[in-house]
C-alpha cells in the first residue's frame, strides 16, 4: 500500500519508518519542500520518497497528515478528497492560538476543512519516543499498547485498525468523530500507555 504523509515531524517520520518496516511505500512531505527531507528519507530507505504534500496526498492509498493543528488551512484538501486520512494533529492554544473550533470536535473540524476525505482520528494520543519504542507484532492484541480510533465510515476505520495492528499495537475504536473529545489532550486516556482492558475501564 501506499501511504502519503504530510508533516515530517516526530510522529510523521516515524509512522513512516513504521510503515515501511511492514511492507508498504511511504511519500513524505512538510511546508519546507522535498529538498529538505533528503536525510530524514535516505534513512528510511528505498520505500520513502519525499515530495510536496500535494504529491504525498495524490500518491497514498491512506494519506496522514500529523501537522500543527493551526496550520490545518495548508491541508491539499482537493488532493485528499474521497481518501482515508488518519488526522494525528491536536490542538493546542498556547501554540496554534485561539481558534474558534464553533462547538466542533478537533476532528471535525479538521473534516470540515477536508469535504470528502474519509477522515479517522488517531495516531493523536501517543508521544513519539513510545511510538517508536513500544510497538510489539509478536504480542497479542490485549498486551499491547494501544491506539485509539474514531470515524464516522466503517470500512476507513476498519482499515487504518489493520495497519495499527500490523505495526505493532491495538486498535481501540472510541466511536464517531464526535466522541473523537474523548481522545483530545486533556482526557483520561490521553499519552497514556495502556492495554485495551485498562483503556475501556477509563472510558
Amino acid at each position: 500500500m501506499n501511504i502519503g504523509i504530510i508533516g515530517a515531524g516526530n510522529i510523521g517520520a516515524t509512522a513512516a519508518a513504521l510503515f515501511i518496516k511492514v511492507g508498504h511505500k511511504v511519500t513524505i512531505s512538510n511546508s519546507r519542500g522535498p529538498d529538505t527531507l533528503r536525510e530524514l528519507v535516505a534513512n528510511l530507505g528505498p520505500d520513502a520518497h519525499a515530495a510536496s504534500p500535494e504529491e504525498a496526498a495524490r500518491s497514498g492509498d491512506i494519506v496522514m497528515e500529523a501537522i500543527p493543528f493551526g496550520r490545518y488551512a495548508s491541508l491539499p484538501a482537493a488532493d485528499i478528497a474521497g481518501k482515508i486520512l488518519i488526522s494525528a494533529s491536536n490542538y493546542y492554544p498556547q501554540r496554534d492560538g485561539q481558534i474558534d473550533l464553533g462547538g466542533l470536535t478537533q476532528s471535525e473540524f479538521i473534516a470540515q476543512h477536508v469535504p470528502g476525505a474519509r477522515l479517522v482520528k488517531a495516531f493523536n494520543t501517543i508521544y513519539w519516543v513510545e511510538l517508536r519504542d513500544q510497538p510489539d507484532p509478536t504480542r497479542p492484541l490485549e498486551q499491547r499498547r494501544v491506539i485509539f480510533i474514531a470515524g464516522d465510515d466503517a470500512e476507513a476505520k476498519d482499515t487504518v485498525s489493520d495497519l495499527i495492528t500490523a505495526i505493532g499495537f491495538a486498535p481501540l475504536d472510541i466511536g464517531s468523530l464526535r466522541e473523537s473529545h474523548r481522545q483530545e489532550p486533556g482526557s483520561p486516556i490521553y499519552n497514556r500507555t495502556l492495554t485495551i482492558a485498562e483503556a475501556r475501564a477509563l472510558l
